[in-house]
């Protein structure tokens, strides 16, 4: 099943809101948050990915909402680093105890880091998977790219939407 079905499926559609690095509590900013100095912005895909923008860095996992819809996940296949995935390709898979999904890049771009804690901490994905649960880095290819995406209010409203 992949990710893009999760709009069909009837679960809790919350979006997670990015959580703060020096407090760690959840804190909206508008899609963003602070890191360092500098703003981090959150964009998402329809099939339930997102990116973390900072800079020219881009790091990639599946939202909250994915995450629900999975369940247990036991097993993360991460792509090799210096690959290079153009918008929209499969770079990776997931499996839970319930199903099986390739995951897709919000926006193209190079691996420049993967998170290896995946291969022995699966369960990093569901308990948090827009922070410690994040899959791979990226150097952005076209910033263009993330206008296509969603910010977090109209994500929230798409996970709603998919609801019903």
């Amino acid at each position: 099943m992949a990710m893009r079905a999760f709009a069909m499926m009837g679960s809790r559609a919350v979006a997670q809101m990015p959580r703060c690095a020096a407090a760690g509590k959840r804190q909206a900013f508008g899609g963003a948050q602070v890191v360092g100095r500098r703003w981090a912005s959150y964009h998402f895909a329809e099939s339930h990915e997102y990116v973390k923008v900072d800079g020219d860095v881009g790091t990639i996992g599946i939202t909250q909402f994915a995450a629900d819809n999975l369940g247990e996940v036991v097993f993360v296949e991460l792509p090799e680093v210096g690959a290079t995935f153009d918008k929209t390709d499969s770079f990776g898979s997931v499996e839970s105890v319930k199903a099986a999904s390739d995951v897709y890049m919000p926006v193209g771009g190079e691996i420049t880091s993967v998170n290896e804690e995946l291969s022995e901490s699966q369960e990093l994905v569901n308990n948090d998977p827009m922070g410690d649960g994040w899959f791979a880095k990226i150097k952005i290819a076209d910033k263009g790219e993330l206008a296509s995406l969603m910010d977090e209010a109209a994500y929230k409203a798409f996970c709603e939407d998919s609801k019903h």
